[in-house]
Protein backbone atom coordinates (compact mmCIF):
# COMPACT_ATOMS: atom_id res chain seq x y z
CA UNK A 1 0.00 0.00 0.00
CA UNK A 2 1.38 3.41 -1.24
CA UNK A 3 1.49 5.71 2.31
CA UNK A 4 0.88 9.55 1.59
CA UNK A 5 3.69 12.23 1.67
CA UNK A 6 3.38 14.44 4.26
CA UNK A 7 5.17 18.11 4.37
CA UNK A 8 6.63 18.91 7.85
CA UNK A 9 8.00 21.67 9.94
CA UNK A 10 9.53 21.26 12.91
CA UNK A 11 12.15 22.08 15.53
CA UNK A 12 15.17 20.31 17.07
CA UNK A 13 16.26 20.21 20.85
CA UNK A 14 19.29 22.84 19.70
CA UNK A 15 16.45 25.09 18.25
CA UNK A 16 17.24 24.53 14.50
CA UNK A 17 14.12 24.61 12.26
CA UNK A 18 14.14 21.96 10.29
CA UNK A 19 11.54 21.31 6.88
CA UNK A 20 10.94 18.52 4.87
CA UNK A 21 8.89 15.69 3.16
CA UNK A 22 7.86 12.23 4.68
CA UNK A 23 5.86 9.39 4.03
CA UNK A 24 3.22 7.93 6.87
CA UNK A 25 -0.02 6.29 7.25
CA UNK A 26 -1.92 9.42 9.30
CA UNK A 27 -0.65 12.87 10.24
CA UNK A 28 -0.39 11.35 13.93
CA UNK A 29 1.90 8.80 12.94
CA UNK A 30 4.02 11.60 10.84
CA UNK A 31 3.92 13.52 14.78
CA UNK A 32 5.21 10.78 16.33
CA UNK A 33 7.73 10.09 13.78
CA UNK A 34 9.35 13.82 14.33
CA UNK A 35 8.97 13.10 18.30
CA UNK A 36 11.07 9.99 17.99
CA UNK A 37 13.51 11.37 16.20
CA UNK A 38 14.14 13.91 18.97
CA UNK A 39 12.11 16.96 17.11
CA UNK A 40 9.96 19.10 18.58
CA UNK A 41 6.77 18.98 15.11
CA UNK A 42 4.97 22.09 14.30
CA UNK A 43 3.09 21.16 11.36
CA UNK A 44 2.42 18.42 8.87
CA UNK A 45 0.34 18.60 6.31
CA UNK A 46 -0.53 15.99 3.16
CA UNK A 47 0.76 16.32 0.31
CA UNK A 48 -2.14 15.98 -1.68
CA UNK A 49 -4.16 18.47 0.24
CA UNK A 50 -1.34 21.27 -0.14
CA UNK A 51 -1.61 20.49 -3.84
CA UNK A 52 -5.37 20.72 -4.00
CA UNK A 53 -5.48 23.75 -2.22
CA UNK A 54 -2.72 25.12 -4.88
CA UNK A 55 -4.90 23.92 -7.93
CA UNK A 56 -8.20 25.01 -7.15
CA UNK A 57 -8.01 28.51 -7.11
CA UNK A 58 -6.65 31.53 -9.03
CA UNK A 59 -4.59 33.85 -5.81
CA UNK A 60 -3.78 37.21 -7.47
CA UNK A 61 -0.58 38.39 -4.89
CA UNK A 62 -1.21 40.03 -1.54
CA UNK A 63 0.06 43.08 -0.58
CA UNK A 64 -1.32 43.45 3.07
CA UNK A 65 1.66 45.88 4.15
CA UNK A 66 2.16 43.95 7.15
CA UNK A 67 -1.21 43.53 8.30
CA UNK A 68 -2.61 39.86 9.52
CA UNK A 69 -4.69 37.93 7.54
CA UNK A 70 -7.11 34.86 7.95
CA UNK A 71 -4.48 32.51 5.83
CA UNK A 72 -1.96 33.87 9.04
CA UNK A 73 -4.33 32.67 11.73
CA UNK A 74 -5.40 29.49 10.11
CA UNK A 75 -1.81 28.49 9.75
CA UNK A 76 -0.86 29.50 13.30
CA UNK A 77 -4.09 27.74 15.03
CA UNK A 78 -2.94 24.84 13.07
CA UNK A 79 1.11 24.62 13.92
CA UNK A 80 -0.56 25.36 17.80
CA UNK A 81 -2.82 22.81 17.99
CA UNK A 82 0.24 20.70 16.63
CA UNK A 83 2.76 21.53 19.50
CA UNK A 84 0.18 21.11 21.84
CA UNK A 85 -0.25 17.58 20.39
CA UNK A 86 3.14 17.04 20.53
CA UNK A 87 2.92 17.68 24.63
CA UNK A 88 4.52 20.56 25.07
CA UNK A 89 2.94 23.49 27.93
CA UNK A 90 1.18 26.18 26.30
CA UNK A 91 3.96 28.73 27.45
CA UNK A 92 7.00 26.39 25.61
CA UNK A 93 4.38 25.76 22.81
CA UNK A 94 3.91 29.38 21.90
CA UNK A 95 7.29 30.78 22.26
CA UNK A 96 8.33 27.67 19.46
CA UNK A 97 5.67 28.73 17.46
CA UNK A 98 7.51 32.34 17.81
CA UNK A 99 11.13 31.43 17.28
CA UNK A 100 10.20 29.67 13.74
CA UNK A 101 7.54 31.86 12.46
CA UNK A 102 8.82 33.36 8.98
CA UNK A 103 6.35 36.15 9.03
CA UNK A 104 7.36 39.15 11.44
CA UNK A 105 3.76 40.28 12.09
CA UNK A 106 2.89 36.81 13.25
CA UNK A 107 5.71 36.51 15.10
CA UNK A 108 4.94 39.75 17.18
CA UNK A 109 1.48 38.73 17.91
CA UNK A 110 2.66 35.44 19.33
CA UNK A 111 5.01 37.06 21.40
CA UNK A 112 2.74 39.15 22.47
CA UNK A 113 0.29 36.47 23.39
CA UNK A 114 3.19 34.64 25.00
CA UNK A 115 4.16 37.65 27.45
CA UNK A 116 1.00 37.64 28.53
CA UNK A 117 0.30 33.91 29.38
CA UNK A 118 3.31 34.04 31.01
CA UNK A 119 2.26 36.95 33.61
CA UNK A 120 -0.72 34.95 34.33
CA UNK A 121 -3.54 35.21 31.92
CA UNK A 122 -5.65 33.07 29.55
CA UNK A 123 -4.79 32.01 26.47
CA UNK A 124 -8.32 33.09 25.50
CA UNK A 125 -7.59 36.48 27.63
CA UNK A 126 -4.35 37.13 25.93
CA UNK A 127 -5.79 36.52 22.36
CA UNK A 128 -8.47 38.71 23.27
CA UNK A 129 -6.27 41.74 24.01
CA UNK A 130 -4.81 41.39 20.59
CA UNK A 131 -8.08 43.88 19.60
CA UNK A 132 -9.38 42.77 16.23
CA UNK A 133 -6.90 39.81 15.58
CA UNK A 134 -9.16 36.81 16.32
CA UNK A 135 -12.87 36.94 16.31
CA UNK A 136 -15.42 36.64 18.95
CA UNK A 137 -16.08 33.14 17.57
CA UNK A 138 -12.49 32.12 17.98
CA UNK A 139 -12.59 33.06 21.42
CA UNK A 140 -15.39 31.42 22.58
CA UNK A 141 -14.40 28.51 21.26
CA UNK A 142 -10.90 28.99 22.85
CA UNK A 143 -12.70 30.19 26.11
CA UNK A 144 -14.80 26.65 25.90
CA UNK A 145 -11.60 24.24 25.15
CA UNK A 146 -9.91 26.15 28.28
CA UNK A 147 -12.99 25.41 30.38
CA UNK A 148 -13.39 21.76 29.24
CA UNK A 149 -9.39 20.92 28.97
CA UNK A 150 -9.50 20.49 25.84
CA UNK A 151 -7.41 23.34 24.28
CA UNK A 152 -5.92 21.39 21.66
CA UNK A 153 -8.98 19.41 20.62
CA UNK A 154 -10.68 22.65 19.77
CA UNK A 155 -7.53 24.89 18.13
CA UNK A 156 -7.39 21.15 15.90
CA UNK A 157 -11.31 21.89 14.93
CA UNK A 158 -11.10 25.35 15.49
CA UNK A 159 -8.23 25.12 12.08
CA UNK A 160 -10.56 22.60 10.49
CA UNK A 161 -13.40 25.23 10.23
CA UNK A 162 -11.10 27.92 9.47
CA UNK A 163 -9.70 26.08 6.31
CA UNK A 164 -13.06 24.61 5.60
CA UNK A 165 -14.42 28.26 5.39
CA UNK A 166 -11.36 29.29 3.28
CA UNK A 167 -11.83 26.50 0.50
CA UNK A 168 -15.36 27.98 0.45
CA UNK A 169 -14.31 31.21 -0.33
CA UNK A 170 -11.48 30.05 -2.91
CA UNK A 171 -13.72 28.00 -4.73
CA UNK A 172 -16.72 30.79 -5.11
CA UNK A 173 -13.72 33.54 -5.99
CA UNK A 174 -12.28 30.76 -8.67
CA UNK A 175 -15.96 30.31 -10.00
CA UNK A 176 -16.04 34.26 -10.64
CA UNK A 177 -12.68 34.81 -11.96
CA UNK A 178 -13.58 33.36 -15.94
CA UNK A 179 -16.94 35.67 -16.14
CA UNK A 180 -15.41 38.84 -14.86
CA UNK A 181 -12.61 37.95 -17.60
CA UNK A 182 -15.33 37.74 -20.11
CA UNK A 183 -17.08 40.92 -18.88
CA UNK A 184 -14.55 43.18 -18.86
CA UNK A 185 -13.04 41.98 -22.46
CA UNK A 186 -16.51 42.75 -23.30
CA UNK A 187 -16.24 46.15 -21.86
CA UNK A 188 -12.84 46.60 -23.59
CA UNK A 189 -13.92 45.10 -26.98
CA UNK A 190 -16.82 47.73 -26.93
CA UNK A 191 -15.31 50.88 -26.16
CA UNK A 192 -12.29 49.76 -28.31
CA UNK A 193 -14.74 49.99 -31.22
CA UNK A 194 -16.54 53.47 -30.11
CA UNK A 195 -12.82 55.17 -29.66
CA UNK A 196 -11.04 53.67 -32.68
CA UNK A 197 -13.46 52.35 -35.15
CA UNK A 198 -16.58 54.50 -35.02
CA UNK A 199 -15.16 57.64 -36.04
CA UNK A 200 -13.69 56.54 -38.70
CA UNK A 201 -16.89 56.47 -40.45
CA UNK A 202 -18.25 59.65 -39.01
CA UNK A 203 -16.59 61.68 -42.20
CA UNK A 204 -18.27 60.01 -44.56
CA UNK A 205 -21.75 61.67 -43.71
CA UNK A 206 -20.29 64.83 -42.27
CA UNK A 207 -21.37 66.51 -46.16
CA UNK A 208 -24.39 63.98 -46.98
CA UNK A 209 -26.92 66.91 -46.07
CA UNK A 210 -29.60 64.27 -45.13
CA UNK A 211 -30.40 63.45 -41.54
CA UNK A 212 -28.89 60.09 -40.24
CA UNK A 213 -31.08 57.35 -38.91
CA UNK A 214 -31.48 57.51 -35.19
CA UNK A 215 -29.81 54.50 -34.28
CA UNK A 216 -26.44 55.56 -36.10
CA UNK A 217 -27.00 59.37 -34.50
CA UNK A 218 -26.67 57.23 -30.92
CA UNK A 219 -23.89 55.54 -31.95
CA UNK A 220 -21.63 58.34 -33.56
CA UNK A 221 -22.70 60.17 -30.65
CA UNK A 222 -21.77 57.94 -28.30
CA UNK A 223 -18.35 57.03 -30.08
CA UNK A 224 -17.96 61.34 -29.70
CA UNK A 225 -18.37 61.17 -25.98
CA UNK A 226 -15.92 58.47 -25.33
CA UNK A 227 -13.44 60.23 -27.32
CA UNK A 228 -14.00 63.41 -25.60
CA UNK A 229 -14.60 62.38 -21.77
CA UNK A 230 -12.99 59.27 -21.46
CA UNK A 231 -11.25 60.27 -18.25
CA UNK A 232 -14.41 60.80 -16.73
CA UNK A 233 -15.61 57.47 -16.61
CA UNK A 234 -13.14 55.73 -14.29
CA UNK A 235 -14.11 58.80 -12.03
CA UNK A 236 -17.49 58.06 -12.28
CA UNK A 237 -16.93 54.05 -11.48
CA UNK A 238 -15.11 54.34 -8.41
CA UNK A 239 -17.05 57.48 -7.49
CA UNK A 240 -19.81 55.25 -7.96
CA UNK A 241 -18.45 52.40 -6.13
CA UNK A 242 -17.66 54.87 -3.39
CA UNK A 243 -21.23 55.89 -2.72
CA UNK A 244 -22.84 52.70 -3.15
CA UNK A 245 -20.50 51.56 -0.45
CA UNK A 246 -21.75 54.64 1.48
CA UNK A 247 -25.33 53.51 0.84
CA UNK A 248 -24.83 50.41 2.32
CA UNK A 249 -23.93 51.69 5.66
CA UNK A 250 -27.42 52.69 6.40
CA UNK A 251 -28.67 50.00 8.07
CA UNK A 252 -32.36 50.19 6.69
CA UNK A 253 -30.59 50.45 3.16
CA UNK A 254 -28.58 47.60 3.19
CA UNK A 255 -31.71 45.56 4.59
CA UNK A 256 -33.37 46.35 1.24
CA UNK A 257 -30.07 45.58 -0.77
CA UNK A 258 -29.79 42.32 1.18
CA UNK A 259 -33.55 41.73 0.65
CA UNK A 260 -33.36 42.23 -3.06
CA UNK A 261 -30.51 40.10 -3.96
CA UNK A 262 -32.24 37.21 -1.93
CA UNK A 263 -35.00 38.05 -4.92
CA UNK A 264 -32.92 37.53 -7.35
CA UNK A 265 -32.98 34.00 -9.30
CA UNK A 266 -30.70 31.54 -8.90
CA UNK A 267 -28.76 34.39 -7.11
CA UNK A 268 -30.54 34.67 -4.25
CA UNK A 269 -30.83 30.85 -4.49
CA UNK A 270 -26.94 30.48 -4.24
CA UNK A 271 -26.65 33.43 -1.69
CA UNK A 272 -29.27 31.66 1.04
CA UNK A 273 -27.15 27.98 0.29
CA UNK A 274 -24.06 29.76 1.33
CA UNK A 275 -25.63 31.23 4.44
CA UNK A 276 -27.20 27.99 5.78
CA UNK A 277 -24.01 26.39 5.63
CA UNK A 278 -21.98 28.81 7.06
CA UNK A 279 -25.01 29.19 9.95
CA UNK A 280 -24.24 25.53 10.09
CA UNK A 281 -21.15 24.84 10.20
CA UNK A 282 -20.19 27.69 12.49
CA UNK A 283 -23.13 26.52 15.25
CA UNK A 284 -22.21 22.88 15.06
CA UNK A 285 -18.38 23.66 15.35
CA UNK A 286 -19.15 25.85 18.74
CA UNK A 287 -21.66 23.31 19.95
CA UNK A 288 -18.90 20.17 19.76
CA UNK A 289 -16.56 22.18 21.67
CA UNK A 290 -18.77 22.83 24.25
CA UNK A 291 -20.14 26.45 23.51
CA UNK A 292 -23.86 26.52 24.75
CA UNK A 293 -26.56 26.67 22.14
CA UNK A 294 -28.17 30.14 23.45
CA UNK A 295 -24.62 31.86 23.14
CA UNK A 296 -23.81 29.78 19.77
CA UNK A 297 -26.80 31.19 18.31
CA UNK A 298 -25.98 35.04 18.67
CA UNK A 299 -22.07 34.15 17.72
CA UNK A 300 -23.59 32.90 14.69
CA UNK A 301 -25.33 35.86 13.79
CA UNK A 302 -21.60 37.51 13.59
CA UNK A 303 -20.49 35.87 10.51
CA UNK A 304 -23.50 36.18 8.53
CA UNK A 305 -23.04 38.51 6.12
CA UNK A 306 -26.66 38.89 4.63
CA UNK A 307 -28.98 41.04 6.85
CA UNK A 308 -31.92 39.10 5.99
CA UNK A 309 -30.93 35.93 7.02
CA UNK A 310 -29.15 37.90 10.08
CA UNK A 311 -32.26 38.52 11.41
CA UNK A 312 -33.27 35.27 11.84
CA UNK A 313 -31.11 34.56 14.39
CA UNK A 314 -32.60 37.51 16.42
CA UNK A 315 -35.90 35.45 16.41
CA UNK A 316 -33.85 32.59 17.15
CA UNK A 317 -32.55 33.17 19.92
CA UNK A 318 -35.92 34.84 21.51
CA UNK A 319 -37.64 31.89 20.86
CA UNK A 320 -34.69 29.69 22.76
CA UNK A 321 -34.74 32.05 25.75
CA UNK A 322 -38.71 31.23 25.79
CA UNK A 323 -37.82 27.41 25.45
CA UNK A 324 -37.95 26.95 22.51
CA UNK A 325 -36.35 24.60 20.22
CA UNK A 326 -34.10 25.69 16.80
CA UNK A 327 -35.44 23.66 14.09
CA UNK A 328 -39.38 24.76 15.71
CA UNK A 329 -37.74 28.89 15.32
CA UNK A 330 -35.94 28.46 12.51
CA UNK A 331 -38.75 27.17 10.73
CA UNK A 332 -41.65 30.40 12.07
CA UNK A 333 -39.36 32.51 9.31
CA UNK A 334 -39.35 30.77 6.59
CA UNK A 335 -35.70 31.96 5.28
CA UNK A 336 -34.41 28.55 5.92
CA UNK A 337 -35.25 25.68 3.90
CA UNK A 338 -37.01 22.73 4.77
CA UNK A 339 -34.17 20.16 4.43
CA UNK A 340 -32.32 21.72 6.42
CA UNK A 341 -35.04 22.66 9.20
CA UNK A 342 -35.88 18.78 8.97
CA UNK A 343 -32.32 17.97 9.29
CA UNK A 344 -32.26 20.06 12.39
CA UNK A 345 -35.57 18.88 13.84
CA UNK A 346 -33.61 15.01 13.84
CA UNK A 347 -30.32 16.21 15.32
CA UNK A 348 -32.06 17.79 18.75
CA UNK A 349 -34.62 14.43 19.32
CA UNK A 350 -31.14 12.28 18.81
CA UNK A 351 -29.28 14.62 20.97
CA UNK A 352 -26.93 14.93 18.02
CA UNK A 353 -27.60 18.38 17.06
CA UNK A 354 -23.54 19.61 16.72
CA UNK A 355 -22.73 16.36 14.31
CA UNK A 356 -26.40 16.93 12.08
CA UNK A 357 -25.17 20.86 11.63
CA UNK A 358 -22.12 19.87 10.21
CA UNK A 359 -23.85 17.26 7.95
CA UNK A 360 -26.11 20.15 6.88
CA UNK A 361 -23.20 21.79 6.23
CA UNK A 362 -21.40 19.39 4.13
CA UNK A 363 -24.47 19.04 1.97
CA UNK A 364 -25.26 22.82 1.31
CA UNK A 365 -21.34 23.24 -0.09
CA UNK A 366 -21.73 20.55 -2.17
CA UNK A 367 -24.80 22.01 -3.46
CA UNK A 368 -23.41 25.28 -3.25
CA UNK A 369 -20.59 23.98 -5.76
CA UNK A 370 -23.41 22.25 -7.66
CA UNK A 371 -25.56 25.78 -7.93
CA UNK A 372 -21.83 27.64 -9.09
CA UNK A 373 -21.85 25.60 -12.11
CA UNK A 374 -25.49 25.70 -13.16
CA UNK A 375 -25.30 29.58 -13.13
CA UNK A 376 -21.55 29.35 -14.97
CA UNK A 377 -22.93 27.54 -17.49
CA UNK A 378 -25.83 30.36 -18.14
CA UNK A 379 -23.68 33.02 -17.28
CA UNK A 380 -20.85 32.85 -19.92
CA UNK A 381 -23.21 32.05 -22.76
CA UNK A 382 -25.21 35.67 -22.34
CA UNK A 383 -21.91 37.23 -21.67
CA UNK A 384 -20.76 35.92 -25.26
CA UNK A 385 -24.39 36.67 -26.43
CA UNK A 386 -24.32 40.12 -24.81
CA UNK A 387 -20.86 41.29 -26.52
CA UNK A 388 -21.97 39.94 -29.99
CA UNK A 389 -25.10 41.84 -29.28
CA UNK A 390 -23.67 44.97 -28.72
CA UNK A 391 -21.40 44.88 -31.46
CA UNK A 392 -23.70 43.75 -33.77
CA UNK A 393 -26.03 46.73 -32.60
CA UNK A 394 -22.94 49.34 -33.90
CA UNK A 395 -22.23 47.52 -37.15
CA UNK A 396 -26.10 47.56 -38.13
CA UNK A 397 -26.69 51.01 -37.41
CA UNK A 398 -23.50 51.63 -39.72
CA UNK A 399 -24.62 49.64 -42.23
CA UNK A 400 -28.30 50.80 -42.80
CA UNK A 401 -26.33 54.68 -42.90
CA UNK A 402 -24.33 53.42 -45.30
CA UNK A 403 -26.79 51.53 -47.21
CA UNK A 404 -29.35 54.77 -47.41
CA UNK A 405 -26.05 56.67 -48.29
CA UNK A 406 -25.95 54.78 -51.85
CA UNK A 407 -29.65 54.62 -52.31
CA UNK A 408 -29.19 58.62 -51.38
CA UNK A 409 -26.20 58.65 -54.44
CA UNK A 410 -27.65 56.46 -57.10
Amino acid sequence: MIMPTYFYKAVTSSGKKLEGEMEAASQSIAIEKLQNSGHIPISAIEASKVKRNTNRSFKLPRFNNGQLNANHITIMTRELATLLHAGLPLDQALQTLEGVSSNPVVASLVNNIYTRVQGGSSLSDAMEAQGKSFSRLYLNMIRAGEAGGALEVVLQRLSDYLERSAEMRSTIISALIYPLILFFIAIISVIALMVFVVPQFVPLFEDVGQALPLSTQLVFGTAELFQSFWWAFPILAVGGYWLFQRQLEDPEKRWRWDNFLLSIPLYGELISKIEVSRFSRTLGTLLSNGVPLLMGVSIVREVINNRIIAEVMDTVTHNLEQGGRLAEALSKEQRFPQLAIQLIAVGEETGQLENMLLKIADIYDQETNSLIKRMLTLVEPVLILGLGGMIAVIILSILVAILGLNELVV
